[in-house]
């Protein structure tokens, strides 16, 4: 395209499809773009093809992470978020402190290589966002997201993500059996915050959430608090502690890039979670 992006075009003769995250050109206002799921197999593999290779050739580094590069395809290319989705793994290690992006990076690689959110990649990889400001907080929050999905899943549970309630707010996921309401909130590491203490970001955080939405939707909801983006000493003294969050049921836990995970559940949890 004139602007640099780039979009794809087929025709078999009876039918043309194009396809790409770029703004439309004039001469395309009246017709129809397709999603990958949208259009035949063979026309989708073979876009996916050339937007997984320019995506590569632009930017190689990602080119060691082939599942990722493939599952957040729909903002590493996109015409506004491009640089900010790539920057977030490449120089913010995915929201993990004190590791390379590298590491940070092959965490989600390996999760999503498992496959349990292939059916749900739109979804998951738009909530990434494609906005040009790199806003490395609700970043860091969407991939909260994830780890609870790993959570749930190496567990043994099914995600569906964006559960409609009646309130009019939509939850994150549900987890079947026992179709468990899920919503999930990350604070911000003590150390990017005015003021406050690890254990007072856990709380402040939860009761922003329990206050808000989960108090509108009336109860039955359990509340995921990832401190992922706590560094050791900030996640140490909130797994000494164990603080109530002011809403129970509540799940406070945290990763480290090579798949250990720690964390304690205050009430009535409904889901069974094996915790270090």
């Amino acid at each position: 395209m004139a602007n640099g992006d780039t979009a794809l075009f087929a025709w078999n003769g009876n039918r043309a499809y194009w396809m790409g995250n770029t703004e439309t050109p004039a001469a395309l206002w009246q017709t129809d773009k397709y999603t990958f799921e949208e259009v035949p197999d063979g026309i989708a593999e073979w876009a996916e093809r050339e937007l997984l290779a320019q995506l590569h050739e632009e930017e190689p580094w990602f080119s060691e992470f082939p599942t990722l590069s493939w599952f957040f395809l729909p903002v590493f290319l996109s015409k506004d978020g491009r640089e900010t989705t790539r920057t977030f793994f490449r120089e913010h290690a995915a929201g993990f402190p004190d590791v390379t992006p590298d590491v940070g990076t092959q965490f989600y690689e390996d999760f999503l290589a498992t496959g349990v959110l292939d059916g749900d990649r739109y979804t998951m990889a738009a909530k990434l966002g494609t906005s040009d400001y790199l806003d490395r907080t609700r970043m860091a929050a969407t991939m909260g997201e994830f780890n609870v999905a790993k959570l749930l899943a190496d567990a043994g549970y099914k995600l569906t993500p964006e559960i409609a309630v009646t309130t009019g707010h939509s939850i994150d996921f549900r987890a079947d059996p026992p179709g468990a309401l899920l919503e999930v909130t990350r604070p911000l590491p003590p150390t990017r915050r005015s003021a406050g203490t690890p254990v007072a970001a856990v709380r402040d955080t939860a009761e922003t959430k329990s206050k808000g939405q989960l108090a509108d939707h009336g109860g039955g909801v359990t509340l995921f608090v990832d401190c992922t983006s706590f560094t050791d000493e900030s996640w140490a003294s909130v797994i000494a502690e164990r603080p109530e969050v002011r809403h129970r049921p509540a799940v406070v836990f945290r990763y480290r890039p090579d798949g250990r995970v720690e964390g304690y559940t205050k009430g009535s949890v409904p889901v069974d979670l094996d915790f270090e």
